[in-house]
């Protein structure tokens, strides 16, 4: 009688599969999951900053072509992940499959944005001078990532997509309920020409998590969606420290996720900063 090869998953970051430095391991459904630690974090943080200058420095287009590619090799894999997402009880099988092509949908939608956005919130600013004044968006840098509970796949597609298309780099804590998804769509980033370290993703418990992020000092933005108030004032209160944008709101359903509403170049200019420039005019 042959038993059955079960998976255990492992994390990503810095475009490898690791385990968790304490060993730790979590189970949902019959399978292993990394417990990630601290250490995993500034690990996974030091991972996004060494790529964050090369990945906003390639060219627009080729951000989106691999926002394609994460695209491509996600339908790829529908079934498998329409398998996962039912073992992990996120909703029905229609509604899982329904949610797989929407996802698949919403990257191709951020990839379409890649060389459009610049050009809906920069301007070319009027002076009294002989000078040319520009306005242009930049990526903010390492954005932290809080998985929203409200869905397994769509609303950590949607976080992810707004957040690196633009040129940021993240470290993703996957969602407490539905961990699986979340290391099922690092399998798809990692054979999907995303440079190391651009998505890290760990999983374990967020609450333990989340305070370090806050503090850390190499991360400059915070994309956080539960909802808990005493959660969100810890953000704003350390994220003080290196003026970390914090964005805030409340967990999204998963038929909130799916709708028009939730996407938008908007989503992508809340982790853009805006830079001014000065050129003198040519004579």
């Amino acid at each position: 009688m042959r038993l059955a090869v079960n998976k255990t998953y492992k994390m990503y970051v810095g475009g490898k599969f690791i385990r968790s430095e304490s060993g730790r391991s979590l189970s949902q459904q019959g399978t292993n999951y990394c417990h990630g630690s601290r250490k995993d974090l500034r690990d996974a943080i030091v991972a996004a900053r060494g790529a964050q200058a090369s990945w906003e420095a390639r060219t627009a287009y080729n951000r989106g072509q691999i926002l394609y590619r994460i695209a491509e090799m996600l339908e790829a894999r529908a079934t498998e992940f329409c398998d996962v997402m039912c073992a992990e009880k996120s909703a029905t099988c229609d509604q899982n499959k329904e949610e797989i092509q929407c996802a698949v949908d919403r990257l191709v939608y951020y990839c379409g944005w890649a060389d459009k956005f610049s050009s809906i919130f920069g301007s070319v600013n009027p002076v009294a001078e002989n000078y040319f004044n520009f306005t242009v968006p930049e990526a903010t840098g390492v954005v932290g990532i809080v998985a929203d509970e409200g869905t397994a796949l769509i609303g950590l597609v949607s976080q992810i997509a707004s957040c690196i298309v633009s040129g940021n780099t993240c470290v993703v804590l996957a969602s407490d309920k539905y961990p699986l998804t979340a290391c099922e769509l690092g399998e798809v980033l990692a054979t999907s020409d995303v440079p190391g370290g651009v998505v890290n993703i760990l999983t374990g418990h967020k609450q333990e998590l989340i305070p370090h992020m806050a503090k850390h000092m190499d991360v400059n933005a915070i994309d956080y969606r539960d909802g808990d108030t005493k959660t969100e004032q810890l953000l704003k209160n350390e994220g003080a420290e290196n003026v970390k944008r914090i964005k805030l709101s409340k967990r999204t359903t998963r038929s909130g996720w799916i709708k028009d509403s939730a996407q938008g170049p908007y989503e992508i200019e809340k982790f853009v900063e805006m830079k001014t420039v000065w050129h003198p005019v040519g004579v």
